[in-house]
């Protein structure tokens, strides 16, 4: 919702370059490809610095702290833009900014523009506005941002929305409060995008949706199918060689799902299977829903089905009542699932949550770095053990790039998602055999066998 002010309403018309900054989670790496490419179909151009843009804009997080510390940040900057060109408009959209939907305007005055995730549809009318409204609520619109047009930062690799929103209740999650109840697209539109995409040469596909796997239940019962289903149906797509999603919740992991990754070679050697914690007393607190022994029930499940699968977590340090006991649970689930890698996080209060709003934060800030500090070191001791299977076999690899940290190298991705940076000529987009030769917690290296087969 722009802010009411006549002023802006000529200033937003002149705008010809952007500069958009996205954090967190894939979702919003997928809005803002959305957002680039509604901007550019309406006549925008990138910009390569804040300096040189004329319409700043920011799609922001709010799940963790850290992402709104980073945010803020970056918005003292776009303030600095402002006060030395106040013709710039400064926009900010995304989870931070609905959850802060009564506050933005009042606390940050240079701020022109704010929307929530479900109003991303609707950007180019919030431009294009020649009256621009008073503040007032932000709206969820219905529209999924996967219909609009996108700016692929990969031209070979494409995110694709399957559901907005979520119906769980964790208590420190703010997820349901800013992207609303769980929406699911319908299963045709779904596999109509990832044929068009396949058309353009998407190779790799990766399912979105705050919780992939309760996929289709919200959908009528005629128009209804299951998230395994959508699985098969993506990966029979002509062209599409790798089908990925994030995330499932453990709850919500079926019999059909396993299924599909046993049976269907499109479908990746790779879950991310959040836990959050592995005490079953914290998950009741956080309201996960399952239990210490029904994950590790599910993982043994997955890895008998899945040979060679990579699992990977979120896990949550520090959670309100946290003791070292619980803590040590968490330290021991790490070592009996085995993960290929683990995302960690701090706990921060949000507001708006149970947590935040009804627990105390009672875990003392030194406690929780130091228990971060001896997770990432189980973390990366089981990461790195696991890694070491790899070395001596020979890996399918999708080409992405120069390696970030060698430009003579390349760089790519095995379908358990694994980066690797090796020797070779392979073209961007190219599927390439990879002799491992050396691993770490968090990449392998070798050397290309044999041609490139292009995608």
């Amino acid at each position: 919702m722009p802010r009411g002010r006549g002023q802006e309403a000529s200033t937003l018309r002149r705008v010809r370059r952007y500069h958009l900054t996205t954090f967190g989670c894939q979702m919003n790496a997928h809005d803002s490809e959305r957002m680039k490419g509604l901007l550019e179909s309406l006549g925008y151009a990138e910009a390569a610095c804040r300096d040189e843009a004329d319409l700043i804009l920011f799609n922001t997080c709010t799940i963790r702290g850290s992402a709104d510390e980073r945010f803020l940040g970056n918005l003292g900057d776009a303030k600095r833009v402002k006060r030395e060109r106040p013709d710039a408009i400064v926009a900010v959209g995304g989870c931070w900014a609905q959850s802060q939907k009564e506050e933005v305007f009042r606390a940050f005055p240079f701020v022109d523009v704010a929307f929530g995730p479900g109003e991303v549809s609707r950007l180019g009318e919030i431009l294009a506005r020649e009256r621009l409204d008073a503040v007032g609520a932000f709206t969820f619109d219905g529209a999924f941002s996967g219909t609009l047009p996108a700016k692929r930062d990969r031209p070979h690799q494409a995110w694709v929305q399957i559901s907005v929103g979520c119906n769980s209740v964790c208590s420190y999650c703010i997820v349901p409060a800013v992207r609303g109840r769980e929406r699911s697209r319908r299963p045709e539109d779904v596999v109509a995008e990832v044929e068009a995409l396949a058309a353009d040469g998407v190779v790799e596909v990766t399912l979105l949706g705050q919780n992939v796997n309760s996929y289709g239940r919200d959908l009528p019962r005629a128009e209804r199918a299951t998230f395994a289903a959508l699985l098969r149906a993506v990966a029979a797509v002509d062209g599409v060689r790798r089908v990925r999603y994030t995330s499932p919740h453990p709850k919500d992991m079926r019999e059909d799902v396993i299924a599909a990754h046993a049976e269907v070679p499109e479908v990746c050697r790779h879950i991310h299977l959040p836990a959050q914690s592995g005490s079953t007393r914290v998950l009741k607190a956080m309201r996960r829903t399952y239990s210490r022994e029904r994950y590790l029930d599910l993982a043994g499940r997955l890895q008998a089905a899945v040979p060679d699968l990579a699992l990977t977590t979120d896990l949550i340090v520090g959670f309100p009542g946290e003791t070292e006991d619980d803590f040590a649970d968490t330290l021991s689930l790490v070592r009996e699932v085995g993960y290929d890698g683990a995302y960690t996080f701090v706990y921060s209060p949000r507001p708006g949550t149970e947590a935040g709003d009804g627990m105390a934060d009672d875990v003392p800030a030194e406690v929780k770095r130091e228990r971060m500090q001896r997770l990432v070191e189980v973390v990366q001791a089981t990461a790195r053990a696991r890694a070491q299977r790899h070395v001596g076999t020979v890996q399918e690899v999708l080409v992405e790039g120069p390696s970030r940290t060698d430009p003579s190298r390349r760089r790519g991705r095995t379908d358990h998602n694994v980066t690797v940076n090796f020797c070779g000529t392979a073209p961007a987009g190219a599927f390439t055999g990879v002799q491992i030769t050396s691993a770490t917690s968090t990449t392998l290296a070798g050397d290309q066998v044999g041609a490139a087969l292009h995608a």
